[in-house]
């Protein structure tokens, strides 16, 4: 296949051209450079199977030749980015989603969007399944990129039951491991980064605050296959193994034979108490189960960062 990758300079993105191009297509990563790193397909220019598009998506896009498959994954993901850019996130979640539609429609091709686990918000439901409604405030500083992520999906099935294309919803968690960046937001890149220095490894509230975390090749390999499966309502992604932040912070520095103290901080607001995927849907549907344990691929991650 010919696939157009939105956001294919980012971190999930990036890993995603790699697994595509190994699986013998071609791609079209598309990428305005906001949050995303040209570094991270630096090695993939020079592949007669690979082009790189600079461009806005919340702008109309326009790909020569023919498009088999779109693959939305455009948009600030971590805090840092999402509260330093909370328009332009709205504005990739909504005119964004809307712009990649478009192609898929023209090209009348499949369309893939990555969604979220925040479409959850702050859950009263633990783990959370697909049918859950969420618990979110669309007003609260985090809601731009909740509520980007949750139009998004709204308007892929719009666009599915009013023209027929076919597309699928990946809700990712919490997902690490190579190309994350260091000052990206998120506890495990935050954690790493501390630890190696020798800074104080800083844990919101009491730190009893769980999340379940995916190595990257687990999540990446089941996209790959949701895009082939038949499946059009949104699939959970992620590894529903549970701890808090307090032990995961205790586990890196662990792990990097770190000096580093824990220093807590205050919780930012509507902070989720929980997160933990309900994959049964994935089990069963795509017979997809992450295999990578976390001390391996917290190995591997810190490895990265050094």
């Amino acid at each position: 296949m010919r696939i157009l990758l939105t956001g294919g300079a980012g971190f999930l993105g990036s890993n995603l051209c790699d697994l595509l191009i190994r699986e013998g297509h071609a791609v079209v990563c598309m990428d305005n450079l906001l949050t995303g790193k040209k570094d991270n397909i630096e090695h993939l220019l020079d592949n007669d199977s690979f082009g790189f598009i600079e461009h806005d998506v919340t702008e109309f896009i326009d790909v020569k030749g023919e498009i088999d498959y779109v693959l939305h994954f455009a948009s600030p993901a971590s805090p840092v980015d999402y509260l330093k850019y909370p328009i332009k996130t709205l504005k990739v979640g909504s005119l964004g989603t809307h712009n990649a539609l478009g192609v898929a429609k023209k090209q009348k091709c499949k369309f893939l969007i990555a969604s979220t686990s925040e479409v959850y918000g702050d859950p009263l439901v633990n783990p959370q399944p697909e049918t859950y409604w969420g618990n979110v405030n669309p007003i609260g500083p985090r809601g731009v990129y909740d509520e980007a992520k949750r139009f998004a999906e709204a308007i892929t099935l719009a666009y599915h039951r009013s023209h027929g294309i076919d597309t699928k919803i990946v809700r990712i968690f919490n997902t690490y491991g190579p190309r994350m960046r260091d000052h990206d937001g998120r506890a495990i890149p935050n954690f790493i980064d501390q630890a190696i220095k020798g800074e104080p490894v800083t844990v919101y509230g009491d730190g009893l605050q769980t999340r379940s975390f995916c190595y990257v090749s687990d999540l990446i390999e089941g996209i790959y296959k949701l895009m082939q499966s038949s499946l059009n309502e949104p699939v959970n992604i992620g590894n529903p193994n549970e701890m808090t932040l307090l032990d995961l912070a205790k586990k890196i520095i662990q792990l990097t034979y770190s000096k580093s103290n824990i220093e807590y901080k205050p919780l930012p607001v509507n902070d989720p108490k929980v997160r933990r995927p309900d994959i049964t849907k994935a089990k069963k549907e795509l017979n997809w189960n992450p295999e990578i344990a976390l001390d391996d691929g917290l190995k591997k991650t810190i490895e990265w960062f050094k």
